[in-house]
């Protein structure tokens, strides 16, 4: 055989899964599932094309060449999860994998979050008078202090941050953990988290204390709210592996999605407890509606930021069994 003939014979499928392999580099969704099917045609081609570069080139270099091509592209092709990912992986990927999987119940859990939030405001604009009955005493404050400022020293702030930050977690576990109830509670949990922010916001703009709202709230509201909503559609997931668990049996299915959803709860742990510490130290300082809307809106944008760009060019497919999963079927 002649050995330029059959470089160029071949070198446009060569050239084609050189393509895929970089375009896929070591996160194999990114090539979707048509793609993945392609590498994965072209990948028996070429592993065949290596056999008979051995046999009939030995020592030319297009036998290395089709060599480290075959080696990479198995690699995507085959790519499975490690059982033993380590935590850098985990915080900087697959989290955010976990969530973009589960767009749905994420936009469930927002509306419900906001549309309360929204209704509850407009009502105690409103009604201020019948609003205040619905709404529990400890936060009733921000209608009648006039700053946020807990004059505490720097153990006490510290003190306060930790009882934040135990709260926060220990409310999105339990938003998490409703989602046993078909999602349900998760649901009423969010709804009445938005219903109280939107009313104490009424009432808190009612009383002329628009400034101290923001001061009290938007440091560390963006993010908080932001992890209570990851929280809700973790709870959801788990409610919808219950109704639809597709080919799976029902405890199947749900053991699938609690592990899943104990997963983003775990990841969304370190966020709530920055929230804490903004709380304590840059909400409660008395440091006004600028630094405090300056600094909410730094966490809040992280928050998205990280999830858009972690997520960015990964193709999501409908899963047979437990609804959205992480890549494409290909990957297992």
């Amino acid at each position: 055989m002649n050995l330029n003939r059959f470089v160029q014979e071949h070198q446009p499928q060569w050239q084609e899964t050189e393509n895929l392999v970089k375009k896929g580099g070591r996160r194999v969704e990114r090539l979707g599932s048509e793609g993945v099917l392609r590498l994965a045609s072209l990948y028996r081609s070429i592993s065949a094309d290596l056999a008979i570069a051995r046999r009939s080139f030995p020592g030319d270099p297009v036998v290395d060449r089709l060599t480290s091509l075959t080696t990479k592209a198995r690699a995507l092709v085959y790519e499975r999860p490690s059982r033993r990912q380590g935590l850098p992986t985990f915080f900087a990927d697959t989290y955010w994998l976990l969530l973009a999987a589960r767009r749905g119940p994420l936009l469930i859990s927002a509306a419900l979050l906001l549309v309360p939030a929204l209704l509850g405001y407009l009502w105690a604009v409103i009604d201020p008078t019948t609003t205040r009955q619905a709404v529990p005493d400890a936060f009733l404050w921000v209608t009648e202090q006039q700053s946020t400022d807990r004059a505490l020293n720097v153990l006490g702030l510290a003190d306060f941050s930790t009882y934040v930050m135990v709260n926060n977690i220990r409310v999105t576990l339990f938003v998490f953990a409703l989602g046993i109830t078909w999602g349900i509670g998760s649901g009423y949990v969010i709804l009445q988290n938005g219903l109280i922010l939107g009313l104490v916001a009424g009432l808190a703009v009612d009383a002329g204390n628009t400034s101290l709202l923001i001061s009290a709230i938007t440091a560390h509201g963006i993010l908080e709210l932001s992890c209570i909503v990851v929280g809700g559609a973790a709870g959801l997931s788990v409610g919808r592996a219950i109704l639809r668990p597709g080919q799976d049996t029902r405890r199947r299915a749900l053991t699938k999605e609690a592990l899943i959803s104990f997963q983003i709860a775990a990841g969304t742990a370190p966020w709530l407890v920055i929230a804490g510490l903004v709380e304590g130290f840059v909400s409660r300082t008395g440091l006004g509606p600028v630094p405090t809307v300056i600094v909410g809106v730094i966490l809040g944008g992280l928050f998205w930021g990280l999830y858009v760009w972690r997520t960015r060019g990964v193709v999501l497919q409908p899963a047979p069994r437990l609804g959205l999963e992480v890549g494409t079927d290909a990957t297992g």
